[in-house]
């Protein structure tokens, strides 16, 4: 019995220790990566080159490429924190960030501040600078509101989750209504719903990052409702947790995490999804220390992503929501079909 206690003692202090481990590298693969973005663009690396001579060089770097890199690795870490956040919320491994309707949301508020203000060169300009941005996150957190009111709150997941997938085809639906009644503003709209980075500049980078550290520390302290989950709703209960409050709370912080990346990059796929079957696959950890590793892991693959969609067809440049539902599609196809494979060779044990 002693022995058996000493092994599992042994065993849960290497979690950690493998937890921390995949946490630099994932950080040293981000520095690589934000260097790799500094580089990728039009003029390869002529302008990276000649940054010290050439004034014209120097803004390319700092005031295109390197804030693009960034924002890229912070809405990757929010679409990351979110899907780890709506995967431990509903027990379910398919949660993605968009769950409760605000990638919906996020696109009929877009489609009608597009059909409302037309798409002039001056209502492009302000749409730009801020109102694109407003219009996705207003709507992004009004489609959360309505899915709380429909589930008539936050106490029965299940009746959540179907209010968050009746929402967000009930709004799809209006967006394409909304692009049928102002067929003008259907190409404008096109860069949106396929993602983008191209147009985050360092102000979008101030606010995902204050917006990423603020929805950090909310859900690593709301973490341990997430272990208890993790056990079973009653066996959460049995522990004394306040599960509304602390439901409300996570809602809130995957509600505000999601608007905000959606407001600055687009409907972005998979990554959400993707980033804690990636980090699962290679530690097993609390859910306090999954957050902030999937939070790492999104960015990196977000902005790996982005490399791929600048260098793939250079000088031009393929969507990087398109390129993320290719690679996170293929990947999770790749994961279920070696989990169907390892439970037909279990089967077949003597």
């Amino acid at each position: 019995m002693s022995t058996s206690a000493a092994e599992s003692g042994t065993a849960s202090r290497h979690l950690p220790r493998q937890a921390y481990g995949l946490a630099l590298v994932l950080l040293l693969a981000s520095a690589v990566l934000w260097v790799l973005g500094m580089a990728v663009g039009s003029t390869g690396l002529d302008s990276l080159s000649r940054i010290r001579q050439d004034p014209q060089a120097w803004q390319i770097i700092w005031e295109i490429r390197l804030p693009r890199s960034v924002g890229a690795w912070l809405a990757g870490a929010l679409l990351g924190l979110a899907g780890a956040v709506a995967q431990g919320l509903f027990r379910n491994p398919l949660a993605d960030p968009y769950l409760l309707g605000s990638a919906s949301g996020a696109s009929l508020g877009v489609a009608l501040a597009m059909g409302l203000l037309g798409v002039s060169p001056l209502a492009t300009q302000w749409l730009a600078l801020a109102g694109l941005t407003g219009a996705a996150f207003v709507g992004a957190v009004l489609a959360v509101l309505l899915t709380l009111l429909l589930a008539q709150g936050v106490q029965h997941t299940l009746r959540l989750l179907l209010a968050g997938v009746v929402v967000g085809v009930v709004l799809g639906a209006l967006t394409s209504l909304a692009l049928l009644l102002s067929p003008g503003i259907l190409q404008a709209m096109q860069s949106f719903m396929l993602g983008s980075t191209s147009f985050v500049a360092w102000p979008a980078c101030v606010l995902m990052a204050v917006v990423l550290l603020l929805t950090l520390l909310v859900a690593w302290g709301m973490s341990p409702v997430l272990d208890g989950l993790a056990l079973g709703e009653s066996t959460a209960q049995s522990l004394g947790l306040p599960l509304p409050a602390l439901r409300v709370g996570l809602i809130v912080v995957l509600a505000l995490a999601t608007g905000t990346a959606v407001a600055q990059t687009g409907l972005i796929a998979f990554v959400g999804l993707a980033a804690p079957h990636v980090v699962r696959s290679l530690v097993q950890t609390s859910q306090g220390l999954l957050i902030g590793l999937s939070s790492l892991a999104g960015a990196v693959l977000l902005l790996s992503a982005d490399l791929l969609a600048r260098s793939v067809i250079a000088p031009s440049e393929l969507p990087v929501g398109v390129l993320t539902a290719v690679l996170g599609g293929a990947y999770l196809l790749w994961r279920m079909h070696r989990q169907g494979s390892a439970r037909r060779g279990a089967g077949r044990l003597p």
